[in-house]
């Protein structure tokens, strides 16, 4: 008997015709629908192929709703992604529309990121590829220089090196997210983020 579990994600390069099936055939217990992208709608059609192929093929296969909680993120550019570079001045301001970023700085989902940080912390962008360092703050203006630069898109994470930059685990975007993950019948809700054991029970009370 396989003691290991295996757990894949879902999303574009799973949908294509037989990709599913091949993978619950190769051994699937459980999917993983990815809240931080896709629509509401990706995610029902997925868990009900999910459901179809597995009853056909006589397989019980988990479905798991991965609720991105209130992670730190950037919003987005107005080219898509922009190309920053060491030594660079980058500007994270919640006040900047979302799609509207440039070259020299884009939104933030967190309106009180400024109050969190101060001049001297490391901020790490996108699981650390593109690393900034706090130089100076108006308002909620965030002003820093570019200590490791690249390729960066929208909607990526923010972290200070160190941890400890979390919003409420259970924001309004969460709770939503929570009906929805309901509303599919899901087997598994996975929380990000908790910052201690009251935010576990909250969610199970939500």
């Amino acid at each position: 008997m396989r003691r290991t579990k295996i757990v894949a994600t879902l999303g574009p390069a799973t949908d294509p015709p037989g990709v599913l099936k091949e993978m619950i055939v190769a051994g699937v217990d459980v999917v993983r629908l990815n809240f931080s992208h896709g629509t509401g709608h990706d995610h029902r059609r997925r868990a009900e192929e999910v459901r179809r192929i597995a009853a056909e093929l006589g397989r019980e296969v988990g479905i798991m709703a991965d609720i991105p909680g209130a992670k730190i993120r950037i919003t987005g550019f107005a080219d898509g992604q922009v190309d920053i570079a060491e030594s660079d001045v980058f500007v994270l301001d919640p006040e900047i529309p979302p799609g509207a970023g440039t070259r020299a700085g884009v939104g933030i989902n967190y309106h009180n990121l400024a109050a969190d940080v101060a001049p001297g912390d490391t901020l790490l962008l996108d699981d650390g590829r593109i690393v900034l360092q706090v130089e100076k703050i108006e308002q909620k203006k965030i002003f820093c220089r570019v200590l490791e630069g690249g390729t960066l898109s929208g909607n990526k994470g923010v972290n200070r090196l160190g941890g400890g930059l979390t919003s409420h685990a259970l924001g309004t975007r969460t709770r939503h997210d929570m009906e929805k993950a309901v509303a599919l019948d899901a087997d598994y809700v996975a929380v990000s983020f908790p910052k201690c054991g009251q935010d576990i029970i909250r969610a199970r009370k939500s």
